[in-house]
């Protein structure tokens, strides 16, 4: 292994290191010192050679050959998929920041700031959803979380389907914001209720939409959709609107 990155400019502080990816072990090793198996190699560009690296913990640098007298070897362990090193590490810092060949490989170092502007953006978000949510009519609150829940709105009260939204803001801020902004949530709303009702069939496959006891056939849903998203389209087209028009004085 080799890193052929040129040092940037080195800032004294604590840094935190995370591992990539989403499955993470408890416990994962990396290596710390150049092996025949595990090579550790720097290439350094103002030498133009390689240099061997290894994590001692007694040696203020990770460069074997900058390194004097007996060297303590030390192990480099994240744990949970984190690894914090203090400012006083600085031997380590530089090892995991500027040298180390599995850096943005295997792991990567985290940027705080990066960071806490990520999360600040998130509860701006979230607070966001939570107020839109605090300020939806009963009748919007339902509609979405009828598609949260399903059927179970009908069984709840006002003031559990309000409690509900807002938990649902706050837990799925941008799944909630999202069907905020979608125009065929109510009429999707409306396509549950009148199933419920029995003024609407839907078949056991899904597929297919008929008038209540009459059994006349309405619309038959697309393969790659949802039914409640195809039957909102279809109310929207002109056919559609006198259907829901009619349907609706059925459903209070």
């Amino acid at each position: 292994m080799e890193n052929k990155t040129k040092a940037p400019k080195w800032e004294v502080k604590d840094r935190t290191y995370v591992l990539k990816g989403k499955n993470t072990p408890i416990v994962s090793k990396i290596p710390s010192r150049h092996t025949q198996r595990k090579p550790l190699l720097w290439l350094d560009p103002e030498k133009g050679y390689q240099r061997e690296l290894r994590y001692a913990t007694n040696q203020p640098s990770p460069i074997v050959d900058e390194q004097k007298g007996v060297a303590t070897l030390g192990h480099i362990v994240f744990r949970n998929g984190a690894l914090v090193v203090k400012a006083k590490d600085q031997n380590l810092q530089k090892l995991l920041s500027l040298y180390h060949p599995l850096k943005d490989v295997l792991y990567k170092e985290q940027d705080e700031v990066k960071s806490a502007e990520i999360d600040l953006d998130y509860m701006e978000m979230e607070i966001e959803a939570m107020n839109i949510a605090i300020d939806l009519d009963i009748e919007q609150a339902e509609a979405i979380m009828r598609v949260e829940t399903g059927s179970k709105v009908s069984k709840m009260t006002s003031k559990e389907i309000k409690r509900d939204v807002v938990l649902f803001a706050r837990r799925n801020p941008v799944y909630f914001l999202e069907l905020c902004q979608d125009d065929t949530i109510e009429l999707r709303n409306f396509g549950v209720k009148a199933v419920e009702a029995g003024i609407i069939n839907l078949s056991a496959d899904q597929r297919t939409f008929t008038m209540g006891k009459s059994k006349g056939k309405l619309l038959n849903v697309p393969f790659d959709e949802h039914p409640y998203s195809a039957l909102a389209a279809f109310f929207k087209t002109d056919e559609g609107m006198e259907i829901y028009k009619t349907l609706s004085k059925k459903i209070k």
